[in-house]
């Protein structure tokens, strides 16, 4: 089976080039597409046409039009699907998962599609799995890590800052976005390597590794 993987940012895309992988084994194939941000669901549904607006809700209802046009045209033993992961961030869950699947039910033909969403962002599937990320920066403050509850809204990428950069989340952030950035794209490469992907606290991540294993498993 073949996934196309649409992400929100690059350190999103590094982080799932190690994870997907571990997940799937070698028998199936795969390839993410990162975005400049999330963006947002344009209210006609009809999605920005120009290809060089690169955020990821923007494009979304001309990308799935497009896959379900592409998958529509393959030999009937090919199978393929669609997997959309991004942040959840402030949004209501229950609402912000009902105007993605109005977008794929706008599409006909419509792909195998799935949507993935981190609660409340990407780096919640890292606090998920905190030998992985003791493993990757053995100076995390413990105490930061463990004040941590799984998939809450509580600011979490900046909670992973507090545990493993030096000076925290404000000496980051006052920085600037391009070190924080780089320095998430930094955590995606150390910490991803090293987690355990069938042991994960995080239950938007086991959401995300099951619905790739249930394709996976119907395709068989």
């Amino acid at each position: 089976m073949h996934f196309e993987i649409l992400v929100e940012d690059q350190s999103g895309k590094k982080a799932l080039e190690i994870i997907v992988r571990r997940i799937l084994g070698s028998q199936h194939s795969f390839r993410i597409h990162s975005y400049r941000g999330i963006g947002r669901i344009p209210k006609n549904l009809r999605g920005v046409e120009d290809p060089k607006k690169r955020f990821l809700l923007d494009q979304l209802p001309r990308l799935l039009r497009g896959y379900g046009r592409t998958f529509s045209s393959y030999p009937g033993g090919y199978l393929a699907a669609v997997l959309v992961v991004t942040d959840l961030d402030s949004r209501c869950l229950k609402k912000y998962r009902k105007e993605l699947y109005d977008v794929l039910h706008a599409c006909n033909p419509q792909p195998e599609a799935k949507f993935c969403i981190a609660i409340e962002e990407g780096e919640a599937w890292f606090l998920g799995d905190l030998t992985a990320v003791k493993a990757a920066y053995p100076n995390a403050k413990e105490h930061v890590l463990n004040s941590y509850t799984n998939d809450s809204i509580c600011g979490t990428w900046e909670k992973l800052a507090d545990a493993i950069h030096q000076g925290g989340f404000h000496a980051l952030s006052a920085q600037g976005y391009q070190a924080i950035g780089k320095a998430k794209s930094d955590w995606a490469t150390r910490i991803a390597p090293r987690m355990d992907v069938d042991n994960n606290r995080s239950e938007s991540f086991c959401y995300f590794r099951d619905k790739i294993r249930y394709l996976v498993g119907a395709s068989c």
